[in-house]
């Protein structure tokens, strides 16, 4: 019998618990953290750069030749791209456990074998290539208290000092500024003088591209020569152009007779920003905001800390008008659910104990159990680690359910072996003995019955099944492990620890007699129910059918929304509005208002940019709103949820633009508003504009289901 083997070699037993301990605690600092498991599949994100390209265009030159050769990419599941002024991103996702590396190579490969149809334009600016995490990790935003310090210099700071670091921290999957705003020679060409001197902007740009290169020049006294010289020299030309200056005196025309016709005749050059297409505010202050994405696997509160201890080292060098903020940071509420978890997993352990010695009445029996349960509990992270699981809710929720059920295996364990000692008066180690025999069979019976409720779960299809995998394979583990220790570890102790004629305290006799009298009670009240079995089983159907009508009634979904200390709002204006017009609505509308609320700690906006179809547009918006702490809101009509909808009825007042404001979904990465998306596919060939009218039928009548609110398209 394996019991009998560790009773009489109980450090033997002790030395397995110790290694089972050890392995848990090393795994639980490798495990990575996160708020729920990897569900969304991977995504890889392909982004190419057409300036001052239209939609359109940008749809039949760049985005269908890509998309073709793209299209059927290994274990690719769908596309999807969106074209936008000057630029283009197109999203692979692949199936869940496809590694995004190799997926990474894959995309690359495919695109090489059709780059040189690409426009020149795209080609020198290049293809990007990335993975790219299913969610934003952490915003930040820069600002100047200096009046003399331009966006410009601010973003190019950023740009030089900061963001590269950034990238560095390992992690990190891509670091952006949104809005980028770097230094740039613009041309503004003046159409009157370019028709009177009979040029065209080809004419103009040809000239500047010519004279703006980097040419070698040669050289002086370099071998093979005749004569032996001292020195030889690298002759450098002037190279590409720096000032305004220069490029004001590019020859646009030479004459005949000597004069010239220069850039500065035809057009104003001035030195500002490369891009114009987004602005950015802080708490109604203009800023850089700078978002950072993970890697697909990385840990996310792991990155966020050393993201923080990054900028905070950087920051003791930045200037002393520049200063940064954090507007959003989801892991913060991670954090703080995981330590709830963790605080809860202490109570039921608390509790468990309580429990326990109030029916043993035992000090030394009741120590039992309580060193059997962190063995099960910390080999369990082990298991995790091997399984290429992560520390999460669901993880940490099993673990939360199974202290109940590990504890069960010693109490079975110690109640018999003690049975044993009064009813045969047997010594210490021999009631042991005589106790493990009797219910080895039982112990592993139990954890092969529990196991065969959970462990099927883990096999269930379809994003369910992925969803509670872990929570499944977490409880059978650390039940497979409580089967181990309690024939194993807990008839160790027994034999040990165990001893007889020991009376509990009074308020623990007062229990149990309490417990007696109600056992008692409760045997008799069976008795009597087995007399009229035909009216509990009337009693039983009508109980079913009330909880058959109760579930039909009650709300279903996947996971209850959370307060997560952040509402996002999103901004809309009529298709063709300028960027200065969605500045206005989102200053003088949205973050008025935001900002009225004492619950709301900071927010930061971008206008120009839709996070939803991660494009560029100058009608679109989005405002990161940060809340004050939990601890500060107490009770629903202060939560994220309900705050969301009372602005959600304040914005709809607005005659201008459509403001939506949502509660961030409950599962990163599964959708941006917590909603699902359709794309309608134009497969009859269709004009865009004809193509628009059935889209915006089609949301016309969604809007009309009492199931759907705030259907829109980013068409």
């Amino acid at each position: 019998m394996i019991s009998k083997f560790f009773i009489n070699r109980p450090r033997f037993a002790l030395v397995i618990a110790i290694i089972i301990v050890i392995a848990g605690i090393l795994a639980i600092r490798n495990l990575p953290i996160k708020e729920y498991p990897t569900l969304a599949p991977p995504r890889i994100t392909v982004t190419a750069i057409y300036p001052s390209a239209d939609a359109q265009t940008i749809l039949k030159t760049v985005a269908a030749p890509l998309e073709e050769a793209l299209n059927g990419v290994k274990n690719m599941l769908y596309m999807k791209s969106t074209a936008s002024y000057g630029g283009l991103s197109i999203s692979i996702y692949f199936k869940v456990g496809t590694n995004p590396d190799i997926a990474k190579i894959d995309v690359s490969d495919r695109i090489q074998n059709v780059f040189g149809t690409l426009p020149e334009i795209v080609r020198r600016l290049g293809v990007r290539v990335r993975e790219s995490a299913p969610d934003l990790l952490k915003a930040y935003a820069f600002v100047s208290t200096s009046k003399k310090r331009s966006l410009e210099s601010l973003s190019n700071y950023i740009l030089v000092n900061v963001l590269d670091d950034l990238k560095r921290v390992k992690g990190v999957g891509n670091a952006i500024i949104w809005g980028e705003r770097k230094y740039s020679i613009r041309v503004w060409l003046k159409p009157d003088k370019l028709a009177e001197f009979n040029l065209t902007p080809m004419d103009v740009y040809k000239a500047i591209q010519e004279q703006n290169e980097e040419y070698s020049a040669g050289g002086l006294a370099q071998q093979p020569t005749k004569k032996t010289f001292v020195f030889s020299y690298t002759l450098k030309g002037i190279g590409r152009l720096k000032t305004v200056k220069q490029f004001k005196n590019i020859i646009i025309r030479a004459n005949p007779d000597g004069s010239t016709l220069k850039l500065k005749d035809v057009a104003d050059v001035k030195l500002g920003s490369e891009n114009y297409s987004v602005a950015t505010y802080f708490d109604g202050k203009k800023a850089i905001p700078v978002g950072i994405f993970t890697l697909p696997n990385a840990n996310a509160l792991e990155v966020s800390k050393e993201v923080d201890e990054k900028l905070k080292e950087l920051s003791k060098s930045f200037p002393k008008d520049i200063k940064y903020y954090t507007p959003y940071d989801p892991t913060k509420f991670i954090r703080k659910s995981i330590n709830e978890v963790i605080r809860t997993l202490f109570i039921a352990l608390m509790l468990v104990v309580i429990v326990v010695y109030m029916f043993l009445g035992n000090i030394r029996a009741t120590l039992i159990p309580v060193l059997a349960i962190p063995v099960s509990i910390l080999g369990s992270f082990a298991g995790l680690y091997l399984f290429g699981f992560s520390i999460n809710l669901l993880t940490l929720f099993g673990l939360v359910l199974a202290i109940g059920l590990v504890v069960d295996d010693a109490i079975v364990v110690i109640e018999n072996v003690d049975r044993v000692i009064h009813e045969e008066h047997l010594p210490l180690k021999e009631a042991t003995i005589k106790a493990m025999e009797e219910i080895t069979s039982p112990i592993i019976a139990i954890v092969l019955v529990l196991s065969a409720v959970f462990i099927p779960a883990a096999f269930v299809g379809g994003f369910s099944g992925k969803m509670f995998q872990q929570f499944a394979i977490t409880l059978s583990i650390s039940m497979g492990l409580s089967g181990l220790v309690a024939l194993t570890l807990t008839p160790a102790l027994c034999a040990s620890l165990l001893k007889g004629g020991i009376k509990p305290i009074k308020p623990v006799q007062w229990f149990q007699k309490f417990f007696h009298w109600l056992t008692d009670k409760f045997s008799k009240t069976v008795k009597f129910m087995l007399k009229i079995s035909f009216v509990n089983i009337i009693v039983y159907a009508g109980v079913i059918l009330l909880i058959i009508g109760i579930a039909k009634k009650l709300p279903t979904g996947l996971v209850p929304p959370e307060d997560k200390g952040v509402i996002f709002v999103m901004t809309y204006l009529p298709p063709g509005s300028s960027l200065k017009r969605t500045e206005y609505v989102i200053n003088n509308e949205v973050e008025k208002q935001l900002l009225k609320y004492k619950f709301v700690k900071s927010e930061l906006s971008v206008a120009g940019i839709d996070l939803a179809s991660m494009g560029a547009q100058t009608n679109a918006g989005i405002s990161f709103v940060e809340l004050t702490d939990w601890s500060k809101r107490k009770g629903f009509k202060q939560s994220s949820m309900y705050l969301a909808h009372v602005l959600m009825l304040n914005f709809l007042k607005n005659r201008d633009a459509l403001i939506y404001a949502f509660n961030p979904p409950p599962i990163r990465g599964m959708s941006f508003t917590g909603g699902f998306e359709m794309y309608v596919q134009n497969r009859r060939g269709d004009s865009l504009s004809k193509f628009s009218k059935i889209i915006n039928k089609l949301v016309y009548e969604a809007n009309k289901q009492k199931d759907l609110m705030s259907v829109r398209t980013t068409l």
